[in-house]
């Protein structure tokens, strides 16, 4: 290695691989992390000392026996006891705000209303949530990891911009900047602040703690408006200029009614929340959700479509359709339909996966570099 840069980031790539590692197969011991991920016996000794430290790993009280001959070795796990992640979702009319563990385990969990949309204000009160709940994370001497915040709208992550969200009325706002300046004030370094869309956030959550670890998975965000989040090859897909996933504004009729974005016949006027005002409303809007999930089966072909925001939750009935109507364009095809299924985390989807998103990003530093070498 040519500069001290250079050996930081190969630390922090080695860490995660220590990290990643036990997330996926807990109770692994220093000789087995070793063996798994082709560092040295030296080198795992040293980061597993440097990351029990830091309370990202716990280890057992006491050793555990093996069958081969040796000392028993000692189990290490994610410490889900001390760090804590912090996801905010900006909604059209709701402020979301959650303290999650490294295991996605809600710890508390706040909602108000969004007093004006205006960025600068939206900004102050997340400010405000973020800096009450870092005092009583004070009290509790819990470490607070960074903070993840996600909004309805096409974010470019590298840049720090918001690009489109016509549902607030923004548009080539650098939101990012704002975040960090009103963040700075309480301490909170630049880095460890992270800006995404909803749904892609949400597809984050499912992702990195849904459980099953699902690759490709899709997470349609139904709410006033309608975003999808796509998880593909452990990354999320976000598109040239992070409008990726922007189904809500893809057109199901031509020359339709007009969408808040200008356009006409958009999934938004269908699916979005003011479509739902009546059983009718409901039945169609279920109709076209199952069209909207042919669509993205036919473009991306998922494992998993994951289908939540807070139109599924005051509509349960909006999932069963689309999956029925969904599947029978699958027959047709004799094609086998993806698994869908709602939202984990319920109406907290976008909030948990935006903490989410912090810990995405501290496993993928090479994410990190890639994204300030584009902001620079």
């Amino acid at each position: 290695m040519k500069a001290t840069g250079d050996l930081q980031l190969l630390k922090r790539i080695n860490r995660s691989v220590l990290l990643r590692l036990i997330r996926s197969q807990p109770d692994l011991s220093r000789a087995r992390l070793a063996a798994l991920s082709g560092l040295t016996k030296s080198t795992v000794s040293a980061l597993v000392r440097e990351l029990l430290d830091e309370h990202w790993l716990s280890e057992a009280a006491a050793p555990v026996a093996t069958q081969a001959m040796g000392r028993p070795s000692t189990p290490l796990n994610m410490d889900t006891s001390k760090r804590v992640l912090i996801g905010i979702e900006i909604a059209v009319d709701c402020v979301r705000l959650v303290c999650v563990a490294l295991d996605g385990a809600i710890l508390t969990q706040t909602e108000e209303p969004l007093r004006d949309p205006c960025p600068a204000s939206a900004c102050q009160q997340v400010g405000a949530l973020v800096r009450l709940l870092c005092q009583q994370l004070d009290e509790k001497k819990l470490l607070l990891s960074g903070v993840g915040v996600c909004l309805p709208g096409a974010v470019d992550g590298a840049l720090g911009l918001v690009r489109l969200a016509p549902n607030l009325g923004w548009r080539d706002l650098p939101f990012m900047a704002m975040l960090e300046a009103e963040f700075a004030k309480l301490g909170i370094p630049a880095a460890h602040i992270h800006l995404q869309n909803d749904a892609d956030a949400a597809a984050l959550g499912e992702y990195e703690f849904g459980g099953s670890g699902d690759d490709s998975l899709i997470f349609v965000n139904c709410d006033v408006g309608v975003g999808a989040g796509i998880v593909l090859n452990d990354r999320l897909f976000t598109g040239f200029l992070g409008t990726a996933g922007e189904i809500g504004h893809s057109i199901l009729q031509v020359e339709g009614p007009l969408c808040s974005c200008g356009r006409k016949g958009c999934a938004e006027v269908f699916i979005g929340a003011r479509a739902l005002g009546t059983a009718q409303g409901v039945a169609q809007s279920g109709r076209y959700l199952g069209v909207l999930l042919q669509n993205l089966d036919a473009m991306f072909n998922p494992h998993v479509i994951v289908v939540g925001g807070r139109s599924c939750i005051e509509h349960p009935c909006l999932i069963e359709a689309a999956r029925t109507h969904q599947h029978a364009y699958a027959q047709v095809a004799g094609l086998q339909s993806p698994q869908v299924r709602a939202a984990r985390f319920g109406v907290q989807a976008a909030a948990v996966g935006a903490a989410a998103l912090v810990l995405h990003q501290f496993l993928r530093p090479l994410l990190k570099e890639a994204k300030h070498v584009s902001r620079n």
